[in-house]
């Protein structure tokens, strides 16, 4: 019989894109709860809600005579024992002050000034300071106020930067790395982009659930963004490759998905599960390999084993691959 008439196109192999989603929540570069170091009452407030605070800038100030007045008895104790210690390094005459009591003078000395810097990291502790520079959250305390060690003071955030934490499935470890730029968008900004950079990645997989999580820094220098905002996080990876072949070679049967694939000018059955599709192709399971030819015209018109001739148009393209098709298409079947 004569050969059937088709068009042909070589196989080539593609990279699956695996698309990744997944919600982080949002976190400031440096984060801290103030709580006071002592007990006491609150003599002053030097700060407002919402305010920009420098590092070891005061917050807060506690009731401190009594912690003063230890400060200054330290301070006397330390100078009499000092005293002590010149005279006796003062007298010259052999035998008038032993060894022990030079010895027991200097550790008076000692003694003295530990005392004197406890009784100074007591008073220092009187007054509340911030850890690091950022801006302070609301607050409930006043003057006046009685506080202890459990009395929360404020809260202080450095959100010049933020972390965005999120989990990503088991399956995709080792393909996302610390350097990686992903894109994300704020869900109460849901048409902004922002580029993240990964900061982190997690040196374990969750065995409940399957996961591991990534940590990614995001610049928030124009400060629009909060600690605690949720985040969308949708990126693709390069996944394994498939033959693509076009979908219009595929087609249906009783028993799946085939294509044609050419053999010595003979029509070959090859069956094909569908990966995914791409703008007109197919990715898909099956067993072709690279420059493999598959009928992409004329599949209705071949079976298993018949003969094919491929019509490819000229070098010049004196014949248009839509003329090649009108007379596959309407050639009759011999």
């Amino acid at each position: 019989m004569p050969a059937t008439r088709i068009l042909a196109e070589r196989v080539e192999f593609r990279a699956d894109r695996e698309q990744i989603e997944s919600v982080g929540t949002a976190r400031a570069r440096l984060a801290a709860t103030i709580y006071p170091q002592s007990s006491g009452e609150i003599v002053s407030v030097s700060f407002t809600s919402g305010q920009y605070i420098e590092e070891g800038q005061v917050l807060a100030r506690l009731d401190s005579a009594e912690e003063r007045l230890r400060v200054a008895q330290a301070n006397v104790t330390l100078q009499n024992a000092q005293q002590l210690l010149a005279r006796y390094e003062r007298i010259d005459v052999d035998g008038a002050i032993s060894e022990s009591q030079i010895d027991s003078a200097q550790t008076a000395v000692e003694a003295a000034t530990i005392d004197l810097r406890l009784a100074e990291e007591t008073l220092a502790d009187r007054t509340i300071r911030a850890p690091f520079s950022g801006y302070v959250g609301l607050t409930d305390i006043d003057i006046g106020a009685t506080v202890n060690q459990q009395t929360e003071i404020t809260r202080i955030d450095d959100r010049t930067e933020l972390f965005v934490d999120f989990a990503l499935p088991e399956q995709v470890f080792g393909r996302v790395n610390v350097g990686d730029t992903l894109p994300m968008r704020p869900f109460a900004a849901a048409e902004r982009d922002i580029e993240a950079i990964v900061a982190f990645v997690d040196s374990r997989i969750d065995a409940d659930r399957r996961s591991f999580m990534v940590r990614a820094a995001v610049d928030n220098s124009a400060d629009d963004l909060r600690p605690g905002m949720s985040f969308r996080v949708e990126f693709s990876l390069p996944g394994n490759d498939y033959p693509a072949v076009p979908e219009a070679s595929i087609v249906w049967g009783g028993d799946g998905a085939y294509l044609w694939k050419v053999v010595n000018n003979q029509a070959q059955r090859v069956p094909v599960t569908i990966v995914s599709r791409d703008n007109g192709y197919a990715l898909v399971r099956a067993e072709l390999s690279e420059n493999d030819m598959i009928i992409t015209e004329g599949v209705q018109k071949v079976r298993q084993g018949s003969s094919v001739s491929v019509v490819q148009p000229t070098a010049n393209n004196a014949i248009p691959v839509a003329e090649i098709r009108r007379s596959i298409t309407g050639a009759a079947v011999q």
